[in-house]
């Protein structure tokens, strides 16, 4: 049986709401040997951190996928910034605990976009609300282009999982984002950064798996065998490879 890897979804509340995440997240870990699960918020019916290490503790691996900014309340900012687009408060609840009990557990977690933000938040760090207005000389890191379509460079550390999948300082990345992490959680490293500093990649030391890109790899997956080793190694430490 293929380790089973929980993905989380995005939701619309009400009657007629729906769940939903990207197809390209699933067809990446199944490309990378894993056993992807939807997993969707309990949407008030059950206290989050409860569900999360019940749920966790019969999954191998959690995927953190990207979608809607992260409400500021969450990393103890006092307002929102004038910029900040969409938040769902219940998400990102539940997506935190998610993240706490896998930290806690030492379970292998990949966040993606906002599933880095949401890990760095858990944590304890913080996040930057809108680049553009917050970040001097920033350039755009929220393009209009294909998913599949590299439109910025990244710096990786040397001493990181990403500088060993990739085997080169510089990368190019597709960008989706206007918001990224911030003040760093204790005991994560900032392993790739853009050109204007925006950090783009966090990861923690000593876990078995914990990374968070801000770019969106499973875009790339299928015409850059790289993007698609990130979650090959992610599910090969699900496995204990």
């Amino acid at each position: 049986m293929p380790p089973l890897i929980l993905i989380s979804s995005d939701f619309e509340s009400g009657t007629n709401g729906k769940i939903a995440v990207g197809v390209e997240y699933a067809k990446a870990i199944y490309r990378s040997g894993g056993m992807p699960l939807i997993l969707a918020p309990p949407m008030g019916c059950a206290d989050s951190n409860r569900v999360a290490h019940g749920i966790l503790s019969d999954a191998c691996g959690l995927l953190l996928t990207g979608g809607d900014d992260v409400d500021p309340r969450f990393y103890g900012e006092s307002h929102a910034h004038p910029k900040i687009g969409a938040i769902n408060p219940v998400r990102d609840e539940f997506e935190i605990a998610l993240a706490k009990a896998a930290l806690k557990l030492d379970i292998p977690v990949l966040g993606i976009c906002r599933g880095a933000q949401i890990l760095n938040v858990a944590a304890g760090g913080g996040l930057i609300q809108d680049i553009a207005s917050c970040v001097d000389g920033a350039h755009a890191h929220r393009v209009s282009a294909p998913r599949w379509h590299p439109t910025h460079r990244v710096m990786l550390a040397r001493n990181s999982i990403l500088f060993g999948i990739f085997g080169e300082e510089t990368i190019w990345v597709n960008s989706f984002h206007h918001q990224a992490v911030g003040p760093v959680a204790p005991g994560f490293s900032v392993t790739g950064v853009a050109d204007d500093g925006v950090r783009e990649a966090i990861e923690k030391p000593g876990s078995r798996f914990v990374m968070g890109v801000q770019w969106h790899p499973e875009g790339l997956a299928e015409r850059d065998a790289q993007s698609l080793r990130i979650f090959t190694e992610f599910v090969n430490a699900v496995r204990g490879v």
